[in-house]
């Protein structure tokens, strides 16, 4: 029986993994047991998916990303090259903890995380926002929250297609128009 996705030969893909159609998984990554990828996915050279993880549909994961056990990233997430997710606030070699200590941190469908930027554990990334290279998130992140420096701190908005937000809330690319909500921006049509 064909594979419905593409894996290439440099990579491995251990026992019990759930990989969906059309997912294109390239060189020297290795993916553990227990993770389930959607759909349509893409993931670059040396990309490590740890035990357990869950990946929606079409997500786009870069070059030299690890996701670790706890991090469960939603629908058309984009991670950037070099990003790096942590999974316990408080780790020793000396004193391993295991999966005790790993904290969620859950990826909301269509966030974006620039290259090189850091998620630190235990924080949720709102739906649609994007992190700017190099940003380190300490702290939740908003829905359609744009975050950028070290600690992230939030600088404005962005809407679902990506292009900065005004003081208007309304998005002069594609039209969608926003008002803030409990948990960020919500989009006004959709409500």
């Amino acid at each position: 029986m064909e594979k419905e996705y593409f894996v290439h030969e440099s990579s491995y893909i251990d026992e019990n993994v759930t990989i969906g159609a059309g997912t294109r998984i390239w060189h020297f990554c290795h993916i553990q047991s227990g993770a389930v990828i959607g759909e349509g996915c893409l993931l670059g050279q040396n990309v490590n998916i740890s035990n357990n993880v869950r990946i929606g549909r079409g997500v786009k994961i870069q070059n030299n990303v690890a996701v670790y056990e706890g991090v469960e990233l939603g629908d058309y997430v984009f991670c950037g090259p070099s990003c790096v997710f942590t999974n316990d606030l408080t780790p020793r070699a000396k004193y391993p903890k295991g999966r005790a200590a790993y904290k969620p941190t859950p990826v909301q469908e269509g966030a974006s995380i620039g290259a090189n930027a850091t998620i630190v554990c235990g924080h949720t990334i709102g739906r649609w926002a994007l992190i700017g290279a190099g940003a380190v998130v300490a702290s939740d992140v908003p829905d359609h929250a744009l975050m950028l420096g070290v600690p992230a701190r939030q600088v404005g908005w962005v809407c679902e297609c990506g292009s900065r937000l005004g003081e208007s809330l309304h998005c002069e690319g594609c039209g969608r128009a926003y008002r803030v909500g409990e948990n960020g921006l919500v989009e006004i049509s959709a409500e």
